[in-house]
């Protein structure tokens, strides 16, 4: 596959609005662009217009498991006037193509499809698996890795590659830390503000929430720190309450977001939250509740596994292994009872992912394609 071809392929995919939905259309491109190739793929449905698409390259003989994982979904482009270059369009300007996706991650995806393919009409594996695990919708709710993951996709992995835009040139993310995404409801009720006495200030009582969480969390976090990710943290982010100036607000609702680490981790941070709620509520007149809307673990593997030291050697700059506070599909894939290597890395910045003038380097992303082929060949032969 020549220059032109591949950077085709990354243009077209990018034209493909998949903005949190709509990655059955970017599964079946890549579909058809393997069955082209003679690699057989199918899809699993998560929803008639979000599918799943898995895909494999076997060598001659058994041997370990590589899967190539990554997202078909985007955030949303928001105003394309203020774009320099459309979103949807994979300008290329100054040896950098621009649009919605291209660092965040469909240059990574792509990249790891058509060293895919790459390896398939080399006839360069010889022992092995690659398989192609695209996942739908991780930008909210990772929901495609959980289901992949339930169905077992992930259950023989030895290592996995993730194809996510990279943190520094270089640095392979090996291991990051688990995400609770929450929300929570206070319930009170309404009155005239010139008699509050009559109401329940649901705001008063988040509050006093928050409070008596930020002391719990900070003794939590204080019990352990992972040396590869940090301490545990929560973040309060989002709040909305109130109809008008002179009314006790009835119901108020607070968002949140943890990043736990394995040795302080999702259970320990959830109970902070129920512990708390059930204290408040058998005190206060009013209600609180939680919604819980996502709870991913943490997933860990070393800095120097057999997967990054591949990547060592067929890399022409150093490599290092490094853990972030980011969360990406890995922390479903973790679910599953085996040791895997695991490494995150790709083309794009990860400081312009979700960006406005979203872009890739046209050769970080030509570059990668022959960096994972030539990976795969190392870590499987």
């Amino acid at each position: 596959m020549d220059r032109e071809e591949r950077i085709r392929h990354l243009q077209e995919i990018i034209r493909i609005q998949s903005e949190n939905d709509h990655e059955l259309e970017v599964a079946k491109y890549y579909q058809k662009l393997l069955k082209e190739h003679g690699i057989d793929s199918h899809l699993v449905e998560y929803s008639p217009t979000r599918s799943n698409l898995i895909a494999e390259v076997k060598g001659e003989e058994p041997g370990k498991v590589l899967i190539f994982s990554g997202h078909m979904d985007v955030v949303d482009a928001g105003d394309p006037s203020g774009w320099t270059h459309p979103p949807f369009e994979g300008v290329i300007e100054d040896g950098k193509m621009y649009g919605r996706g291209t660092t965040d991650m469909k240059a990574g995806l792509t990249a790891l499809v058509l060293a895919m393919i790459e390896l398939k009409e080399s006839g360069a594996l010889k022992k092995g698996t690659v398989r192609l695990v695209a996942t739908v919708g991780e930008e909210i709710g990772m929901l495609g890795s959980k289901q992949v993951t339930e169905e077992g996709y992930i259950d023989d992995a030895d290592g996995i590659i993730i194809a996510e835009p990279k943190v520094d040139n270089g640095k392979v993310v090996t291991a990051h830390k688990g995400s609770v995404q929450y929300e929570i409801i206070s319930h009170g009720r309404s009155a005239h503000s010139s008699m509050p006495e009559k109401g329940i200030n649901s705001i008063q009582q988040l509050v006093d929430f928050i409070q008596i969480t930020n002391k719990k969390f900070e003794e939590a976090a204080s019990v352990a720190e992972n040396e590869k990710l940090g301490r545990m943290l929560n973040a309060y982010t989002v709040i909305h309450g109130g109809d008008q100036i002179n009314s006790i607000p009835a119901m108020t609702k607070l968002k949140g977001n943890g990043r736990t680490i394995p040795e302080v981790d999702n259970d320990v941070f959830l109970d902070v939250i129920r512990s708390t709620i059930d204290e408040m509520n058998q005190k206060i007149e009013g209600k609180l509740e939680l919604n819980l809307i996502q709870n991913n673990p943490a997933v860990e593997s070393d800095f120097d596994t057999d997967l990054v030291q591949s990547m060592s050697k067929v890399s022409d700059i150093p490599i290092e292994g490094v853990g972030m506070a980011g969360a990406t599909d890995a922390s479903n894939f973790g679910r599953v009872d085996k040791d895997f290597d695991l490494a995150i890395y790709g083309p794009g910045e990860m400081s312009l992912a979700h960006a406005v003038d979203e872009y890739v380097e046209v050769d970080d992303y030509l570059q990668f394609i022959d960096f994972y082929r030539d990976v795969a060949n190392d870590y499987l032969n």
